[in-house]
């Protein structure tokens, strides 16, 4: 079983999202009011969004297909397929990290605190509720999985109370590295009693396989595919970049710091890999042919998240954040109409999906008593269904084109309404 990835995060000083906008050539934000949108956050965001939408329309529709990360059996377009999304979930939970700060810089610490922990317990009951029904479209909700926003819900929880804590930005950061660079010296740890336990595999080491599984009585099931304590990691340094944002620090040396940074990544990810020294659970290996190899050098884990697999996607992250500073034209318009409103699309588009895919359930021929698989927790997934990795994209193609004008709409409506709800969608 494949999760579908993604995530949400707030922007705003006051926990809303605002206007998009530029001062000049050498800042990247503009305060109308009471609000604040970065550009290149927005551009950022709403491209790995749109990405992020391949992946969970291939798992809908491209049923019986091979796993598209086994090396036995899968072929390059669909590595391709699965790999490009791996950039999404780190971007958005780095990134919620940064616009947590922005959010705060309009509200006191212990402000900022409860609202992060009210937000992330928000978020983590519609991953429970709203989300698990899109998912599986079990009214009955048998089966509860917890995924990315989970992950991000549970960070700001964490994040929420070291700023409660009144820890600074930067011990922060500082707490984030130690998780993100040191998580994996788990690998080498015999845990007894307590890795079996099923919290701290939540915390730890969960992912798309029979433990991740846990019964929660009445015939109802819980899984963890997103460990949270890595996540949490990646959000507690977007906190600390956020100050990069503060007004008056300089354009130019933000830009330099973004792509050193990610350049840094980069780096490492090659010297880890190359030589299989540290940061992920599964080398990488020659195999029968050189494409297969290079696929495999790639071929990092993502559940639970690895160091190796987050510096392979943040690194790139970190140098297009620098470099759409001032990036304007039809690319930026349209990635910034999803990036300003990322729940919202995030929740609209598993619906839209979910839509399309019951409607070619039966276009296809298949009937009612074929909407349960004995064989499968997914409802609409009867044996022979699907279509072509050509059809996951066109199908791709008409679902962000369904999007775009509702998520232009209430983007404009966040940004001329103040109601208080708002800071939490």
């Amino acid at each position: 079983m494949t999760t579908r990835s993604m995530t949400t995060s707030t922007s705003g000083t006051s926990g809303t999202a605002g206007t998009a906008g530029e001062s000049g050539t050498a800042a990247t934000m503009t305060i109308p009011g009471t609000k604040v949108r970065i550009s290149s956050i927005d551009i950022l965001r709403g491209l790995v969004m749109l990405i992020m939408a391949i992946d969970h329309i291939r798992d809908n529709f491209h049923r019986g297909a091979p796993n598209p990360t086994d090396l036995h059996t899968t072929t390059l377009a669909l590595f391709f397929t699965r790999w490009i999304t791996h950039f999404c979930a780190p971007a958005f939970v780095f990134l919620s990290g940064v616009s947590a700060y922005l959010a705060g810089m309009r509200r006191t610490q212990n402000q900022l605190g409860i609202f992060l922990i009210k937000r992330g317990l928000w978020l983590i009951l519609l991953e429970l509720t709203v989300i698990t029904f899109a998912f599986f479209l079990d009214a009955g909700f048998h089966f509860l999985l917890l995924q990315v926003i989970w992950a991000i819900g549970g960070s700001m929880i964490i994040l929420g109370l070291l700023v409660r804590l009144k820890v600074s930005p930067g011990d922060i950061g500082t707490i984030g590295a130690m998780i993100f660079f040191c998580h994996n010296l788990l690998d080498y740890m015999e845990m007894g009693d307590l890795g079996r336990a099923y919290w701290w595999k939540m915390l730890w080491t969960c992912g798309p396989t029979p433990s991740s599984i846990t019964s929660i009585g009445g015939g109802h099931s819980l899984a963890t595919i997103y460990a949270l304590m890595p996540w949490t990691g990646v959000m507690l340094l977007g906190y600390a970049v956020g100050t990069l944002y503060a007004s008056g620090f300089d354009a130019a040396r933000r830009k330099k710091l973004l792509l050193y940074s990610g350049a840094g990544m980069l780096v490492l990810f090659a010297i880890l890999r190359l030589w299989n020294l540290y940061g992920d659970p599964r080398p990488w290996g020659f195999q029968q042919t050189k494409l297969l190899s290079v696929l495999s050098f790639f071929n990092v884990t993502k559940y639970p998240a690895s160091l190796l697999y987050l510096c392979m996607t943040l690194g790139p992250a970190l140098i297009l954040l620098a470099c759409t500073e001032n990036i304007t034209g039809g690319f930026a318009r349209v990635t910034k109409v999803y990036g300003q409103v990322p729940f919202f699309y995030y929740v609209l588009h598993w619906y839209v999906i979910q839509g399309l895919h019951v409607g070619l359930f039966f276009a296809m021929g298949f009937t009612t008593r074929q909407i349960v698989n004995p064989n499968s927790f997914f409802r609409f997934l009867p044996n022979g269904y699907g279509v072509s990795l050509a059809g996951v994209y066109v199908v791709w193609l008409i679902v962000i084109v369904l999007l775009y004008w509702p998520c232009k709409w209430y983007g404009r409506y966040k940004q001329t309404h103040r109601q208080w709800w708002l800071s939490y969608l």
